[in-house]
């Protein structure tokens, strides 16, 4: 071995040289303070920094039960990325992990976030943990804690990965879910407000490739840039749905949040085996995105409504009777929600029609 092969491989290391740089990181958990503290609700206990957060339990509860869920936003990331907008798809996580327990009728307690880096980049930190702050405020949700990691060589920058943990909790005796639904049930649509977090590997891949469009050009048919139409926030349903919920009917008896699978893969999941549910396609007209992307890709039908909300984020099941109060209380709450469909005697499908 040579005289320089040796200079070369035995001076001092140290943790920077090897991709990670402490200093950033100590820079990004100043930026998240404040941010942090924007969601303290009466439940949150300790301080900032600790090695754990901690939560009261919600008084006045007889036999509650704990509700937990874990996600991310996909590829959605990347469009993120590609617009230099990172404060959208932290919103989206949080709403997204809402909805996920809303279905069975939890209202959520607190939230955590995992953001992973090749190279930490303090300024993408924050506006991503703004994003998760801003979701969690509006959904009452303490954000209690979180991990920002730096992984030279598992990503490659600007990529990164976020993902985010939700707890919530509801009282034993109302939670919803197939067991509550019968024939003669009425599905109500609640509209998305696009794309949500599903379908982006097929959406990136027909505006890039077929359509030809970068973040910042015009989406066909929108006032707004590609970036504008796949980064609207991910719906949260919990203010059009709290008060059906919390009333004393019971009009409610299982949601379907639609997410990766679309209406046909989620609305089942709702379903006992002796039922089936009827959606109305004609009850509702696709957003143009759905419609742009359809034609662009010529992705047929089906696979549009597996991929794709096509303007439906959520799915209730509810009595007759309950039906108009679901409608009149998601209205109330700037949601867009109508009849969609019905529920009848067979085997636990899911019918388009």
């Amino acid at each position: 071995m040579s005289g320089s092969d040796r200079g070369e491989n035995s001076g001092a290391l140290d943790y920077r040289s090897a991709g990670v740089d402490i200093e950033a990181a100590d820079d990004a958990k100043g930026r998240l303070q404040r941010l942090v503290e924007s969601t303290r609700t009466a439940g949150m206990r300790g301080a900032f920094g600790g090695f754990g957060g901690m939560f009261r339990m919600p008084a006045g509860l007889t036999s509650p039960l704990l509700v937990a869920s874990a996600d991310g936003v996909g590829t959605k990331i990347k469009v993120a990325i590609e617009a230099e907008r990172h404060d959208t798809v932290g919103h989206d996580l949080v709403n997204h992990c809402t909805n996920d327990i809303l279905v069975q009728g939890a209202r959520p307690l607190f939230f955590l976030d995992y953001v992973a880096f090749g190279k930490l980049e303090p300024a993408v930190v924050e506006g991503v943990v703004s994003g998760v702050a801003a979701g969690c405020r509006e959904n009452a949700c303490a954000l209690i804690g979180g991990e920002t990691a730096e992984m030279p060589g598992l990503y490659t920058p600007p990529d990164y990965d976020l993902a985010g943990f939700i707890v919530g909790c509801v009282e034993e005796a109302r939670v919803l879910g197939s067991e509550r639904v019968r024939s003669g049930d009425v599905l109500v649509g609640l509209a998305s407000s696009g794309l949500h977090t599903n379908g982006y590997s097929l959406a990136r891949r027909i505006v890039a490739e077929r359509l030809r469009l970068g973040p910042h050009d015009r989406f066909p048919g929108e006032d707004g840039s590609v970036a504008d139409v796949l980064l609207r926030v991910h719906q949260s349903y919990l203010a059009a749905l709290t008060p059906v919920l919390d009333g004393a009917d019971d009009h409610v008896h299982a949601m379907a949040h639609i997410t990766g699978g679309g209406i046909p893969g989620n609305l089942n999941r709702a379903l006992p085996d002796s039922v089936d549910a009827v959606v109305e396609t004609s009850t509702w007209e696709v957003p143009n995105a759905f419609r742009v992307l359809e034609r662009a890709g010529a992705v047929p039908r089906d696979e549009m409504f597996r991929a794709f909300n096509m303007g439906v984020g959520m799915i209730v099941v509810t009595s007759a009777s309950g039906a108009d109060a679901v409608v009149a209380n998601a209205a109330a709450a700037g949601v867009n929600a109508w009849r969609l469909g019905r529920v009848q005697p067979g085997s636990g499908r899911v019918t388009l029609s």
